[in-house]
C-alpha cells in the first residue's frame, strides 16, 4: 500500500541555457514593474551586476539592487533588505546567486509584504500571508533554494542557524540557466555539488519520502555522481554544468517534499558557531551520518549505491548498501575536498554543546531513518573529526 502524500514546489520552473535573457518577460508575467534584485556580494564584485543592468535595461525595467548578501547570512540582512524594498517601492523580488542570496530574497519578499521582523517568522508556518511575487535564479548547482519553502539564517546572538519555513516562501518562478554556473570556481563547485548530493541522499532516505519524491531524489543522485567530477575539473563543460544544475533542481524538489535528515541537524551548529559554509559543513557530516543511518535503511542505501554506478547485483544487502559510503567517499576525494572537523578548526570540547544545538533542529531529526540521541550526535561529531 502507498501512503498518502502531497507534492509541492515553485509555481513555475523554467530551465535552459540562455534562459536568463528572458528575465524581463517573467517579471512582467508576474505583474512586476520595479523589481528588487537581491544579489550575492561576490557575484556583484565579479561584474555580474553589469549583466543584470544589461538584461533589465533591455526590458526597460528600473530596479533596486541589494548586493550585500554574504555566505551564511545573518538574519538582519533580511530585515534591512525588506526596508530597502519598501523604500524603493518595489513590487516584486528577484534573487540571484547561491543559496544565501536566494534565501535572503525569499525572506525579503515575505517581510516586505507582511511588515514583520524576520525573527518572528522563524520556525514552521509562522509567515502570516503571501509575499511579493518572486523569481529565484541560482548561479550554483547546490542548494535547490529556488524550489524550496525555506530560508536559513545565522542568529549571531545565539551562535546558531535557524530556518524560516512556510509555503509563502515558494517562488512563483524558478529560472535556471546553466550558463550562469560556468564561472563558478572548482572549490565552491565541489562544495555546492556535494551539498546537492546531500539533499538527494537525505530526501531519498527520509522516512517522509514518497514515490514521487524518490523518483526525483534518485535521479538527482545519478546526475550529480556522473557529472560533478567534470564540473569541478573542467568547469567550462556546459553539458556537465547543465546536468549538475538539473540534478540540484531535482534534489531541491526532493528535499522540499520529503525533508532532509540528520546531516543538516548536525551541520547547522557548525555554520552558526564556526561560520563554516553550509555546503562544506554538510560535506563533512555526510559520510559519518550515512554510516550511522546504514542499519536503518539498508535497501535504500543499496539503491543509492547502484545510482552512483556501483555494481550491486548479486551482493548481500548490507554489502551493497555499504558501497554507497564508498561511492560518496570517492566522489568527495576526487573533487578535492579533504576537510574534516579537525582541519576546519572545530574543537573536541565543543562536541557536547554542538550536539545540544543539533538536537534542537528537530524536523530533520524526525525524518531520519534511525533515531538520533544526544550521545549519538556526539559520537557522529567524533567520527567527522
Amino acid at each position: 500500500m502507498i501512503n498518502k502524500f502531497s507534492f509541492t514546489g515553485a509555481g513555475k520552473i523554467v530551465f535552459g541555457q540562455g534562459s536568463f535573457a528572458a528575465l524581463p518577460a517573467h517579471i512582467h508575467e508576474l505583474g512586476g514593474r520595479r523589481p528588487f534584485v537581491v544579489l550575492d556580494k561576490n557575484l556583484s564584485q565579479s561584474g555580474f551586476k553589469e549583466k543584470i543592468a544589461d538584461v533589465l535595461g533591455a526590458g526597460r525595467l528600473a530596479y533596486v539592487l541589494y548586493d550585500r548578501v554574504e555566505p551564511e547570512p545573518v538574519i538582519g540582512l533580511a530585515d534591512d533588505g525588506a526596508k530597502a524594498a519598501l523604500k524603493g517601492k518595489c513590487d516584486c523580488v528577484v534573487g540571484i546567486g547561491g543559496g544565501s542570496a536566494l534565501d535572503c530574497a525569499k525572506a525579503i519578499a515575505v517581510l516586505a509584504a507582511n511588515r514583520g521582523r524576520a525573527v518572528d517568522y522563524l520556525g514552521l508556518n509562522r509567515v502570516p500571508g503571501p509575499g511579493l511575487p518572486k523569481i529565484m535564479i541560482p548561479t550554483t548547482a547546490g542548494t535547490g533554494s529556488e524550489v524550496t519553502f525555506t530560508a536559513v539564517f545565522v542568529r549571531p546572538d545565539l551562535k546558531k542557524k535557524e530556518g524560516m519555513n512556510s509555503p509563502h516562501l515558494y517562488p512563483e518562478i524558478a529560472l535556471l540557466d546553466p550558463l550562469l554556473t560556468l564561472s563558478l570556481p572548482p572549490v565552491p563547485t565541489a562544495a555546492t555539488g556535494i551539498d546537492a548530493l546531500c539533499h538527494a541522499i537525505e530526501s531519498y532516505t527520509s522516512i517522509n519520502a514518497s514515490p514521487m519524491s524518490e523518483l526525483l531524489s534518485i535521479e538527482a543522485i545519478s546526475l550529480i555522481s556522473e557529472n560533478l567530477r567534470t564540473a569541478v575539473h573542467s568547469g567550462k563543460d556546459a553539458e556537465a554544468r547543465e546536468k549538475m544544475l538539473l540534478g540540484s533542481l531535482y534534489a531541491g524538489l526532493g528535499l522540499a517534499n520529503a525533508g532532509v535528515t540528520a546531516v543538516h541537524s548536525l551541520s547547522y551548529p557548525l555554520g552558526g558557531k564556526y561560520g563554516i559554509p553550509h555546503g562544506l559543513a554538510n560535506t563533512v557530516m555526510l559520510l559519518p551520518v550515512m554510516e550511522f543511518n546504514l542499519p536503518g535503511a539498508l535497501e535504500k542505501f543499496a539503491v543509492v549505491a547502484g545510482a552512483m554506478g556501483e555494481a550491486v547485483d548479486d551482493l548481500p544487502l548490507r554489502d551493497a548498501a555499504y558501497l554507497a559510503l564508498e561511492a560518496v567517499e570517492a566522489l568527495i576525494e576526487d573533487c578535492g575536498i579533504a576537510e574534516s572537523l579537525k582541519t576546519l578548526g572545530v574543537a573536541k570540547r565543543d562536541f557536547p554543546s554542538l550536539a545540544d544545538v543539533a538536537m534542537t533542529v528537530t524536523r530533520p531529526l524526525e525524518n531520519n531513518p534511525r533515531k538520533v540521541t544526544r550521545e549519538d550526535a556526539i559520537e557522529i561529531y567524533k567520527r567527522a573529526f
